[in-house]
């Protein structure tokens, strides 16, 4: 699909004034491709084209848009036709909605949906939008354990399609709303009819607290692959679930935060909408706090050079090299420190492994050091025809990569039992360290080994 076309198409009709034929044009696009056109529009157009969609393809679009989307948009309807939009929301969508908004702004709308909807909707604002609760949908389909197959086959018919439920589980519970278990469709389709439910349900659940954060939940459906999950109170009483495509979402959220951070953004100051498109003041804030730390790094490297001031005025060629021992123990440690936090995020790398994978990264780091520490001596020596010189260089190069491996595998676990994001280490720290630490070694072996004979 290509967007410039469709939008082409759009704005053909739209400058034909032919009404219908820009609702025909609309609703031929799925929701998904609709969202990827209006990101890409000036908003007096997303808007037009925005009225003319029918309640339920508005609210299937708004779940594709992002939050400062679905805010402009809404905000620029009239506030009964925007609390209908919302009502054909899921219960959850419809709080990450209003959410974004300003309270004044979300609680006008909260007054206007449906009374039930707008108290089920409060209940999600009240937890963190990063826990379970949440992100929760509190529409399940729940039945008494008492119940036999064909009563929850009949109970399926009719409360399934009344409400609107998402079906992939059917969840078991007491009088109180306590979780007593949980039966998969197929395990009822495939039951004979006059067998109890509680005879053949899962009663060792894997469940979800309201308090869990994103990771916790991102974890759990990554180990046991579930379609959906329920989520319960500190009572063990049944408030929602969670479905594949919410934590699809947080995932989606998760690595974009991981990338910004080693990149030293700050998406705790600002939201992650606002650095790239939102406010240019915003996007500023969210780069300076990591630069101001890491200027403050570098003057440490230049206050290094300082100190050898008399080694670089003695010997001034062996400047020259100080770019590349700089470069490649950044790069060889920001790859340590990537795969450190990547296996931390996923489970496959853990606190208990971490003396494993520093002594492995450090041997990593000394057999491709070595490589490149010859390469460099060789090509040293053949360019500038003194072998003290390459030598030095080469040992340089081989000290430094292998001492970058080892900071940016030990940093990520440092950070992770402090109960630290290991993510916000990965550009920064490590540019800053092995910039310091490397310029120490290589001034202080041209001082220890060279400076004698070639000053």
């Amino acid at each position: 699909m290509n967007i410039a076309n469709i939008i082409d198409r759009l704005r053909e009709i739209m400058a034909d004034e032919s009404v219908e034929r820009l609702q025909e044009a609309l609703d031929s696009y799925h929701e998904a491709d609709l969202a990827d056109v209006f990101a890409q529009m000036k908003p007096e157009e997303r808007l037009q084209c925005f009225k003319l969609l029918n309640l339920e393809k508005a609210a299937d679009l708004i779940e594709y848009l992002s939050p400062q989307l679905q805010v402009e948009l809404l905000g620029e309807l009239d506030e009964e036709v925007a609390s209908k939009i919302i009502t054909k929301l899921p219960h959850d969508a419809a709080a990450d909605v209003l959410g974004d908004m300003d309270e004044d702004e979300s609680e006008t709308y909260l007054d206007k949906l449906p009374h039930k909807f707008s108290q089920e909707v409060r209940e999600l604002l009240t937890y963190n939008e990063d826990t379970a609760g949440g992100i929760m949908n509190p529409l399940v389909l729940t039945v008494g354990f008492d119940m036999t197959v064909q009563d929850v086959l009949n109970t399926i018919r009719n409360k399934a399609e009344k409400d609107s439920m998402e079906l992939y589980y059917v969840y078991v519970v007491d009088k109180q709303n306590h979780l007593l278990g949980v039966v998969s469709l197929r395990k009822l389709l495939t039951s004979p009819t006059t067998q109890q439910v509680s005879e053949i349900m899962i009663r060792d659940i894997v469940k979800l607290h309201v308090d869990d954060y994103s990771d916790y939940i991102v974890d759990e459906f990554l180990k046991y692959q579930y379609n959906a999950l329920p989520v319960v109170d500190l009572y063990n009483r049944l408030k929602g679930m969670v479905t594949w495509d919410d934590v699809h979402d947080l995932f989606e959220e998760e690595t974009t935060e991981e990338i910004y951070q080693s990149s030293g953004i700050s998406t705790e100051i600002v939201d992650e909408d606002q650095i790239l498109s939102g406010n240019v003041f915003k996007a500023i804030i969210a780069r300076l706090p990591w630069l101001f730390i890491t200027l403050i790094g570098e003057f440490l490297a230049v206050n290094v050079a300082n100190h050898f001031n008399a080694t670089l005025t003695a010997l001034p060629i062996i400047a020259i090299f100080m770019p590349l021992l700089a470069g490649l123990g950044g790069n060889i440690g920001t790859q340590s420190i990537t795969l450190m936090v990547r296996g931390l995020s996923t489970g496959q790398v853990t606190l208990n492994s971490a003396v494993f994978h520093i002594f492995r990264e450090m041997g990593i780091g000394l057999i491709i050091g070595s490589v490149f520490g010859i390469l460099v001596t060789l090509t040293t020596w053949g360019w500038q025809h003194n072998i003290e010189l390459g030598i030095i260089v080469g040992i340089a190069m081989i000290i430094n990569m292998t001492m970058a491996t080892v900071i940016g595998t030990f940093t990520p676990f440092a950070l992770k039992s402090m109960n630290v994001d290991p993510a916000i280490a990965s550009g920064p720290i490590i540019a800053t360290t092995i910039d310091v630490i490397g310029l120490a070694i290589y001034f202080g072996l041209v001082s220890a080994f060279l400076i004698n004979k070639l000053a």
